[in-house]
């Protein structure tokens, strides 16, 4: 073919033959279907040929017949619903329910069986027209007709209701029955459910539950009646995963709880002989819980049960700490603070699941109660003090750890930890000196957690005091080597040097010594200060102990275990049978206070008596006679005399710790006023005494006018100004 040839151009002509369509075509295949339609609900689809029928709705689709073949649709499913509604309607009873479960399973099959032959309708005339798809269309005419028809639509409801109100009054139901009627509602669409069916039904049950929550509450107790809501409460989750929508579940479950929680929540808690508080005394722990799962549901329903529990345990704490007979016995004291803990602590975690806002507010009613008694720090030392010297014996270690852990709780809670670090101290010392303490290792895991809680700043002096005990031991083995030869079957010295620093030292107390012992001493103090220099001595007599052998009638013999001062008053009857008060006083020069204990516990304490005294009675005069005891008897070759101590300090004995307390903190307020304005430079006066109490909470809570007092002197020793404007400002001084 040449390169110059014409193109020709192809064209495909219409077909010239005309298809001609019988016009009664239509009619005719609707017949057919219309037929089909009515036998698919009359049960005779067995002898369809669904293959001819689909072709013959093909084709009326293809033929431009849709429209007709829709509207055919619509009418004859709509006459077979109205006779499938008053076949409903006439059921009776229990049959009404029955035969509406087998109607609809029966309009679902049909449905399904129309939808397939209908396909190429559904799928290119039902979207080109926007119609609704046959199945939808088979649900909604169900809707109309069945559901919502005037006498099926109010009995439906009522018979649903009905059946659900047996069951809630305890009987038997059909519940796979309700199961289907529900779901037919939920196919139906979620509106279907939730107007027809689940808006009435909550509020129904709202009455229901008002009503049988006012007649609970009248005649149950507390314990009762939280049973009765959680059996209520279970019931309805139940009832939901049976036969209802899961989405309902969130919504009867807010209307039991509404009803039957949240609407009687304070006459619950303050129910008389049953609530809260009772509950709480009575260590209920189930009730407890119960009441912590159900009004945890409820808004506020947790703040509630936390304000009454704080309310409650504030008052018993109130009424312990000021309680005068607790207030006797400083130990019985602590252990029953450390009892309410406990108890409070299992309730928490057996009853509110260890919730941690529970534990805040036992914490905060702890440290409110616990300070209102000015005492407590002197007291859980004097706790500890007992527990360390002889409540531990023969405890594990582990059991020393709760223990001392429990102690520590108690430690947070003090506002002034700086007064419970003063008596701690001296509780040390005696128990270090005395050789009474139980073990040192839980003496050190207890300075271990002080210096934890509170920094070294806290521990070091009682670190010291450790330290000093171990030098000690050192320094009387160098003595014994240098003087053994020397000191002969004489009186025997042991000697603890201490830190002044570091212990609870009195200065200036005097006693004088007997004779032989005062050799003695002069000989050790020429000792240690020939073997340290530039350091001085002086004797503690208050705080040592001895050991004394005596001959009593009948030449029976006794080894005695007294303090220093007892031994003093005892060798004077070694010249004399009878001494008068005054003649022990002027001899020993023993403090007047300290001398009454001492003859006290010599000559009134049954079965320690070793001295008798002229008038017998409980004090000591100052006109009082006293003799060796002849008719001393013990069955213990060892006896161990004590001095009647006050277990608690004396009124003029608080003042001065409280007084030297007072004196500690100035410096340390000091150093934090300086410490602020150093890095601040400038600053008010409410922000300075807001900063130091911040500061300064670890320790102590700083009273706000000795704070002022304070920044006073440190201007007057030119550390801060104040502000020539504003006399309210101070500035640092470099």
């Amino acid at each position: 073919m040449s390169s110059n040839q014409k193109k020709r151009n192809f064209q495909i002509e219409a077909f010239k033959h005309k298809v001609v369509v019988d016009p009664k075509y239509a009619d005719k295949t609707w017949k057919i279907l219309e037929h089909a339609i009515h036998e698919i609900y009359n049960h005779n689809a067995s002898g369809l040929s669904f293959e001819e029928l689909y072709r013959n709705a093909y084709n009326m689709v293809l033929h431009k017949f849709g429209e007709k073949l829709y509207s055919g649709l619509v009418f004859t499913i709509t006459f077979h619903l109205q006779h499938i509604s008053k076949s409903i309607e006439s059921a009776q009873g229990d049959l009404f329910l029955e035969e509406l479960n087998r109607q609809w399973a029966d309009h679902n099959k049909a449905l399904q069986m129309i939808r397939d032959i209908l396909m190429y309708m559904d799928r290119t005339f039902v979207p080109s027209t926007h119609k609704t798809p046959v199945h939808e269309l088979g649900l909604n005419l169900w809707r109309d007709n069945i559901v919502r028809s005037s006498n099926i639509q109010m009995r439906l409801l009522s018979t649903l209701l009905e059946l659900i109100l047996k069951e809630r009054d305890g009987e038997v139901i059909n519940r796979g029955l309700m199961r289907n009627i529900i779901k037919m509602f939920m196919d139906l669409g979620p509106s279907v459910y939730q107007e027809d069916f689940e808006k009435p039904f909550l509020e129904i049950s709202a009455d229901f539950y008002r009503a049988e929550s006012q007649k609970f509450i009248e005649c149950c107790d507390c314990g009762d009646y939280l049973k009765k809501a959680e059996k209520r409460l279970t019931e309805e989750i139940d009832r939901v995963s049976h036969y209802l929508d899961p989405k309902t579940e969130a919504k009867i479950t807010n209307v039991v709880e509404k009803e039957m929680i949240e609407n009687h929540m304070p006459r619950l808690v303050h129910m008389e002989n049953s609530g809260l508080v009772n509950m709480l005394l009575d260590d209920k722990y189930e009730d407890l819980r119960r009441m912590y799962n159900l009004f945890r549901r409820v808004t506020n329903g947790l703040a509630t049960i936390r304000d009454v529990m704080t309310s409650h345990i504030r008052e018993i704490g109130k009424q312990l700490v000021t309680d005068p007979e607790k207030l006797k016995d400083p130990v019985e004291f602590v252990q029953c603070l450390l009892n309410e803990k406990d108890k409070y602590d299992n309730v928490i975690i057996l009853a509110f699941n260890n919730d941690k806002t529970f534990q805040n507010a036992l914490n905060s009613s702890f440290e409110f109660f616990i300070n209102l008694n000015p005492r407590s720090p002197e007291f859980i030392s004097l706790f500890v003090d007992e527990k360390l010297r002889k409540g531990l014996k023969g405890v594990s270690e582990e059991d020393v750890e709760i223990i001392l852990d429990k102690v520590m709780m108690l430690f947070r809670y003090l506002q002034e930890k700086d007064v419970f670090e003063k008596y701690y101290k001296q509780h040390l010392a005696k128990r270090l000196l005395s050789g009474k303490t139980v073990s040192d290792d839980a003496e050190r895991s207890l300075i271990v957690k002080l210096k934890t809680e509170c920094g070294y700043q806290f521990t070091s002096k009682l670190e010291g005091m450790f330290t000093d005990m171990k030098t000690s031991q050192d320094t009387m083995q160098g003595f014994h080597t240098a003087y053994g030869a020397e000191l002969g079957d004489g009186p025997s010295l042991v000697v603890q040097v201490l830190t002044t620093g570091s212990w609870p030292t009195q200065p200036g107390v005097t006693c004088n010594l007997p004779a032989e012992l005062s050799a003695l001493c002069e000989k050790f103090r020429s000792y240690y200060l020939g073997t340290h220099t530039g350091r001085r001595l002086s004797w503690q007599t208050n705080m040592g102990t001895a050991d004394l052998k005596a001959t009593f009638g009948k030449g029976q013999k006794h080894e005695l275990n007294v303090s220093t001062y007892q031994m003093c008053v005892l060798m004077l009857f070694n010249n004399a049978d009878r001494q008068m008060y005054k003649e022990i006083e002027q001899a020993t020069e023993i403090p007047s206070s300290d001398l009454k204990r001492c003859l006290q516990s010599l000559a009134c304490v049954k079965g320690k008596n070793v001295l008798r005294k002229e008038p017998m009675s409980k004090d000591i005069g100052e006109d009082d006679a006293f003799f060796v005891n002849d008719k001393f008897t013990s069955k213990f070759y060892k006896v161990k005399i004590g001095t009647v101590v006050a277990q608690k300090e004396s009124e003029p004995e608080k003042q001065e710790t409280r007084q030297r307390v007072e004196e500690d903190r100035k410096p340390q307020i000091e150093a934090a006023i300086v410490r602020i304005m150093k890095s601040r430079k400038v600053l008010d006066h409410n922000n300075i005494i807001a900063e130091v109490t911040k500061q300064l909470q670890s320790r102590f809570l700083a009273n706000p006018g000795e704070i002022k007092k304070r920044i006073e002197s440190l201007i007057e020793r030119d550390f801060l100004e104040r502000d020539n404007a504003d006399r309210r400002l101070y500035r640092y001084l470099a």
